[in-house]
């Protein structure tokens, strides 16, 4: 006798009753994630501060914070959330505003690794995020102090402290030095 997992859709999902906890769906499964940490709540704090704010100067798009659901498939449902999240105006403009999950994935994704991930499921988790269409993807690790940066155009690099974040085609002219996000 083997038992079936119920599958949750996106809709059931964005009605859940809030229980103080995070999840995401992934082919209509449920995933409880934690809340963060103190550590992973400032860099969050600290990339969304500067991103919007120089979205926002540029008026390039949308900057959305962690609780930002992105359904990335379909029959069986995906919804992921990441950390930090950049949508650009002309996709806002062709999509337009919703008030439930954002129909796709988001042009920039950005995750920060909670002590217990490891960088191989850190890094399986960015290759959904470019898998369903998101074209630029950093991952922070705050244990190394260092960002991996998955351009789907141009592969993976790693940036040390002393390095500089940088925008590319997706966000050109933003520049941050890595050792500031771990300030």
């Amino acid at each position: 006798m083997s038992a079936t997992t119920e599958l949750v859709t996106a809709d059931q999902l964005f009605s859940m009753p809030s229980d103080n906890f995070r999840y995401e769906l992934r082919k209509g499964v449920l995933t409880k994630m934690s809340p963060s940490g103190f550590e992973h709540g400032a860099i969050v704090a600290t990339l969304t501060a500067r991103l919007f704010q120089f979205v926002d100067e540029c008026h390039l798009g949308v900057i959305c914070g962690a609780e930002t659901g992105f359904r990335l498939s379909t029959d069986p449902d995906t919804v992921l959330a990441p950390d930090v999240s950049f949508i650009k105006q002309s996709v806002i403009e062709r999509v337009g505003r919703t008030p439930k999950f954002w129909p796709g994935p988001p042009d920039l994704a950005v995750e920060v690794m909670s002590p217990e991930d490891s960088v191989r499921k850190a890094t399986a988790k960015a290759n959904e995020w470019l898998n369903a269409g998101t074209s630029l993807v950093w991952l922070v690790n705050p244990l190394q102090r260092r960002v991996i940066v998955f351009d789907s155009a141009e592969g993976s690099y790693e940036l040390a402290e002393h390095d500089c974040l940088l925008g590319g085609n997706l966000l050109p002219g933003f520049r941050l030095n890595v050792s500031e996000i771990f300030a």
